[in-house]
């Protein structure tokens, strides 16, 4: 099951680990430095990330500081627009998301706080947008999952356009009721313009077989019931890494070229502006981008790409440099048009 399929209800986890603020490793950022007492907080932290990378980089928050962060979980859109529901009054201190349209909403209805330019300076700045209203703190890499059984590497498709192509009618899967796919819809966009994503998503309604997510697009790839699926990295690697029931009949095809199918989604952190733990909330959002969150990233069974300045992502991935990305502000992303092309199109 995907992360967006996941229902808000109320999961709440609350981290009580508490450590000595000395002594506790490097962060990299202020997160340290601010000298936070274990009395401050609980930080309420609004996440639609996975569990498994956010607990990891949270824990890691949390045992050098003191501070105890309260998790509330849900999917990017559904968060997003409660934060922008309950405005001033939301009880959110941090919100963290897994693609950057559901932050950017919360940007644009002034509900973020500016990020301190000293974690800012911890990311290399195509992983912020330009106005500074949030910081990227993971990424993940659209790719086609392919069945090696059924596809080689000479028919694959040169671009993520080209499965708008007739020649493609029912032989690939997309998941479009997630946040993912909509997150990767919007780079066609940016990158394309509004006609040309137009064109392709009606190509898609003619062509794709829909499923409910990533991972039942990559199942119905390895069962052959379709030949390719267009998903994020990560499905496949943590697949891979510990079992292989998903993924054994599956590779995958990186674009590259600067394709909008090579785009790389940022998940943002931001600091909510009616937060009464400010500093505190500026704290976690340094610490998120820190060599220590990031190695914390790295380390986990997430398998994001961790984007800090320095630091390493997991080995089993290939490098995040070496993909050969567009160039998207992820501040430019416009999650309602996509919302608004989507329907039209008939894929929501």
């Amino acid at each position: 099951m995907t992360r967006s399929a996941r229902s808000f209800a109320a999961v709440i986890t609350t981290l009580t680990v508490t450590a000595l603020l000395a002594g506790c490793g490097d962060s990299g950022g202020s997160a340290s430095s601010a000298g936070a007492s274990s009395d401050a907080g609980p930080l309420t932290l609004y996440n639609a990330q996975h569990d498994d990378l956010i607990n990891a980089m949270v824990s890691g928050f949390t045992e050098q500081t003191g501070i105890k962060v309260e998790i509330r979980s849900g999917d990017d859109a559904e968060l997003a627009n409660q934060i922008v529901a309950e405005g001033k009054a939301s009880p959110a201190d941090v919100f963290v998301t897994e693609n950057s349209p559901s932050i950017d909403l919360v940007g644009q209805a002034g509900l973020l706080a500016p990020v301190e330019k000293s974690t800012l300076a911890q990311v290399p700045s195509r992983y912020s947008p330009a106005d500074g209203s949030w910081v990227g703190f993971a990424a993940r890499s659209t790719v086609l999952a392919y069945n090696s059984g059924k596809l080689t590497v000479g028919q694959l498709p040169p671009s993520l356009l080209d499965l708008a192509e007739p020649a493609w009618k029912g032989r690939f899967g997309i998941a479009p009721g997630g946040a993912d796919f909509q997150a990767i819809v919007s780079a066609v966009l940016a990158l394309r313009g509004e006609d040309a994503t137009r064109t392709w998503l009606t190509g898609l309604k003619n062509n794709a077989q829909v499923y409910q997510g990533n991972t039942a697009v990559m199942t119905a790839v390895n069962q052959g019931e379709i030949e390719a699926g267009v998903i994020y990295h990560y499905y496949w690697y943590k697949d891979r890494a510990e079992s292989g029931a998903n993924s054994a009949n599956v590779e995958l095809h990186y674009f590259g070229n600067q394709d909008p199918g090579a785009f790389v989604s940022v998940s943002g952190a931001g600091v909510i502006a009616s937060s009464d733990q400010a500093d505190e909330a500026q704290q976690l959002v340094a610490y998120l981008t820190s060599a220590d969150g990031q190695r914390r990233s790295a380390e986990s069974t997430a398998l994001e790409y961790a984007v800090g300045d320095g630091v390493a992502s997991a080995d089993a991935l290939p490098p995040l440099d070496g993909l050969q990305a567009p160039e998207v502000d992820p501040g430019t992303l416009n999650g309602p048009k996509v919302t608004e092309l989507m329907q039209e199109a008939g894929l929501l």
